[in-house]
């Protein structure tokens, strides 16, 4: 590869998607996750000169679950982050996410900062190269693999970058399930933690929710505490015996009263965002007592430690975009949130019930009802079903027994803009036909029109036309009643790599 910077990366990276027919023949064979993904995970590993005892180095907190893994990870990250330095000892703290929405920097972040272009083309191609080789010395065949798929390249890669980077402590949330996940190569994590769980996957990680929590458990290790959020249970009964199985110390987090009191004010201020923080609270300070900071209350003895000033400052200060995010701009109030399962959807449609109603009086006229915009799409789920599942969330909390919770609904596709899509943001695993043809978007219309008709339905293949018509009908709302500071309230949300464009475009100033 003669090129070697940031884009040169990307473009190589992208190549390492598995095609939308691959994906698909997966799911139809019923052949689930492939179990030979942990080998093949560590024979990538030692291709690049590794073993997984070397990660032990990185001090790794384990994330599974299917609401809240990332969330919990970045409160996590942002409790160290103020806690760590405070304790005078030089550290950094990795945290490893997916999937990323502008830039898939995003997804290796080093003390809460995404690794600059030059670090992760650095960091790519040292991979790169190590598995060129690997594949030379081994005589592999033209038909075999030289590269493993996307997601584990760059587990690969950030596991390496936080060695080379001096990391010792890391954040790592799992991709899909945990038992056959390629995040599920560490020895001896600190600790583990389960977010609640839903149905989700359920092509790769089973049907019912206690085939699901056993994929999930998987990353329990023996010896190593492992902490869950509240589950049913059907679900409940699966993790402790898997956790009885594996040796792992499991304990259930409940609220914690300071959240609960409202004592401290979560930087993420969804209400279902407290169950993520008290998960956080308990993993938090079970690392840093793994780690010998004995001054930390023991959350295995203590169902709700005393919050340090370090760990409210961390739950105050964390960010995660394009989770309960709100962005402001000339008469827009953008409210965005990623949903991609009934449960998320629904407790999305109830965040924006509660931004409803604590709204300003400028989202609001007193002569005529303010307008309110709905920007959707899922690509590849049963995006009907989360459709009507929003509605209901909406109308049960913003009009009860009646009425329309949007005035303005704009289904699009996840192609950033007119030209096509930002590199960072291409998706290969989506079927092209379904994309060009509209076709998941006019369906979505249909069922749109048919359980509110009083709704004005726009399909609209981008979202940089779709931010442009929410603009367009903000301004002249403001324009029709006269005034200049009236604010039209807009929710983004369904599929990330909408959330990922819409904070593209929103950003960058197209869309106007």
């Amino acid at each position: 590869m003669d090129q070697r910077d940031y884009g040169a990366a990307i473009a190589a990276l992208n190549t390492l998607q598995s095609n939308f027919s691959i994906v698909d023949a997966i799911r139809k064979s019923g052949k689930g996750m492939n179990k030979q993904a942990i080998p093949e995970m560590l024979e990538w590993i030692r291709k690049i000169g590794y073993e997984p005892s070397d990660f032990n180095r990185l001090n790794p907190i384990h994330i599974s679950g299917t609401k809240g893994k990332g969330s919990t990870s970045a409160f996590i990250s942002s409790i160290l982050a103020q806690y760590l330095p405070s304790s005078g000892k030089p550290t950094k703290i990795g945290l490893y996410t997916s999937p990323h929405l502008r830039f898939v920097r995003e997804r290796i972040q080093i003390d809460n900062e995404p690794i600059s272009e030059s670090q992760f083309t650095q960091y790519f191609f040292e991979v790169w190269d190590k598995l060129e080789a690997a594949a030379k010395a081994e005589n592999i065949s033209a038909e075999t693999a030289t590269k493993p798929v996307y997601f584990r390249y760059l587990t690969l890669m950030a596991l390496h970058a936080y060695l080379k980077e001096g990391v010792d402590t890391t954040v790592i949330e799992c991709g899909i399930g945990g038992e056959y996940d390629s995040t599920n190569i560490f020895p001896k994590p600190t600790v583990t933690a389960v977010t609640s769980l839903g149905i989700d996957h359920t092509a790769m990680l089973g049907s019912t929710l206690s085939e699901i929590a056993w994929n999930k458990a998987g990353i329990f290790k023996s010896g190593v505490v492992a902490f869950t959020a509240p589950q049913k249970d059907e679900a409940m009964i699966v993790l402790k015996q898997r956790a009885t199985e594996k040796g792992a110390l499991l304990r259930v987090v409940d609220l914690h009263p300071a959240l609960v009191k409202n004592e401290v004010k979560l930087g993420l201020p969804a209400s279902f965002q407290k169950i993520n923080a008290s998960v956080a609270i308990a993993a938090a300070a079970a690392h840093l007592r793994a780690l010998g900071y004995d001054s930390i209350p023991d959350p295995l003895s203590t169902q709700h430690i005393a919050l340090p000033p370090e760990f409210i400052r961390g739950l105050q200060q964390v960010h995660w975009p394009g989770r309960c995010e709100i962005r402001r701009e000339k008469n827009v109030a953008w409210h965005i949130d990623g949903g991609h399962t009934i449960d998320s959807i629904e407790v999305a449609g109830r965040w924006f019930t509660e931004q409803i109603t604590s709204a300003t009086p400028l989202s609001s006229s007193g002569t005529k009802k303010a307008p309110r915009i709905l920007i959707f799409n899922q690509q590849t789920r049963d995006a009907n079903a989360l459709a009507k599942a929003l509605y209901s969330a909406l109308q049960a909390g913003v009009t009860p027994g009646a009425g329309s919770p949007f005035s303005h609904v704009i289904f699009t596709t996840n192609q950033t803009f007119d030209v096509g899509y930002k590199p960072d943001l291409v998706s290969i695993n989506t079927n092209q036909k379904d994309v060009d043809t509209l076709a998941v978007q006019k369906a979505l219309a249909e069922t749109w029109s048919e359980i509110d008709p009083t709704a004005s339905v726009n399909v609209l293949k981008t979202i940089e036309e779709a931010i442009t018509t929410a603009r367009t009908v903000s301004r002249d709302w403001s324009q029709e009643i006269g005034n200049g500071e009236a604010e039209v309230m807009v929710l983004i949300t369904g599929s990330l790599h909408l959330v990922g464009g819409a904070l593209e475009v929103i950003e960058t100033g197209t869309g106007n």
